[in-house]
């Protein structure tokens, strides 16, 4: 069953949070309780151990919601480019997944970007009616590697099949289904820094990897429908496999060298032939609205999750849904 959520990032209940119940939000999903620090600075206890995770899905659940997914990692970098030190690294990781299994956390969202993750050139650029969305223009990297360039792509291959023959038996043990995001933007190199999960084959590749159905997807549609000019057929192919754990609800305009995001109801994709193909793949997972822009009089604690395009797309999407369900 396809699922409405929304992501919590305020550390607190807040009116927003108090409006996506209003509207019906039961589930979210989150990141890691970064506010979880003794003020006396005994050795803290790290955001991903049980303790702080305890107290973070309790948070949620005091305010109406059931926390079912982690948007967020411990250190992995040394993972990724396969350092000294990624073993202690795949041990916070290991530790993340027993948590997750042990206080009822369904799914953990998680990328293989390192160094230069999600990447926007813009935050502010002016969408309909002078919404400001984010946006993303490669030729301003141009000349600009970053920190730790170039990384191969083959590099990147080596550490993900190293890890995944680690991590999916520990997922599978404790009843966690781990969703690879997609490369934001689909394009490599980005600042010299290989990326790989940026074509439907790639994730064919990584399934082919660990065959464990909790070896899944984040299907997050902007980046996929940079993909494929079918996002549709996308969907349903992985969601017939039982590979698609967790979904992003957006749009965009343009090419992976050069996009902006877009209002739900304006972009090139069929959102409404993108919900009756979760629907017909019998899609079980939830679905959140992702890279909203921001209204006139409306700010956004981080650019595109901003209070009021959240609620427009949380309205649409449920819309789609109704319509889908006739």
């Amino acid at each position: 069953m396809l699922r409405l959520a929304e992501i919590l990032l305020e550390p607190r209940p807040t009116d927003a949070w108090a409006q996506l119940r209003q509207l019906g939000i039961t589930e979210a999903t989150g990141v890691l309780p970064r506010g979880s620090v003794d003020w006396r600075a005994h050795a803290p206890e790290q955001p991903w151990e049980l303790g702080p995770l305890t107290l973070y899905r309790q948070l949620g659940e005091g305010a109406g919601f059931r926390l079912t997914v982690l948007e967020d990692n411990p250190p992995m970098d040394r993972l990724r480019l396969g350092l000294p030190g990624k073993e202690e690294e795949l041990e916070t990781v290991l530790e993340l997944l027993r948590v997750m299994g042990r206080i009822g956390v369904e799914v953990w969202c998680y990328n293989w970007m390192p160094i230069v993750s999600w990447s926007r050139t813009s935050g502010a650029r002016p969408g309909r009616g002078g919404a400001e969305v984010t946006a993303f223009d490669a030729s301003v990297w141009v000349d600009n590697p970053a920190p730790g360039a170039p990384v191969d792509e083959d590099l990147l291959w080596e550490t993900l099949a190293w890890f995944l023959e680690r991590a999916v038996p520990v997922a599978e043990e404790v009843g966690v289904k781990l969703a690879l995001h997609p490369d934001d933007p689909p394009l490599s190199p980005v600042r010299g820094i290989g990326r790989i999960i940026r074509s439907l084959d790639a994730y064919d590749r990584v399934f082919e990897l660990q065959p464990s159905l909790a070896n899944g997807m984040t299907m997050c549609q902007g980046n996929v429908a940079l993909m494929t000019d079918d996002l549709p057929a996308a969907i349903r192919h992985f969601g017939e496999a039982g590979r698609v754990h967790f979904v992003h609800f957006r749009d965009v305009r343009g090419t992976p060298t050069s996009f902006e995001e877009t209002f739900v109801d304006e972009g090139p994709t069929d959102m409404a032939a993108c919900i009756r193909a979760y629907l017909e793949a019998c899609v079980d997972a939830p679905l959140r609205t992702d890279h909203s822009p921001t209204l006139a009089g409306d700010a956004a604690l981080v650019p595109g999750y901003p209070t009021l395009g959240r609620l427009h797309a949380i309205g649409y999407v449920q819309g789609l849904v109704a319509a889908s369900q006739r």
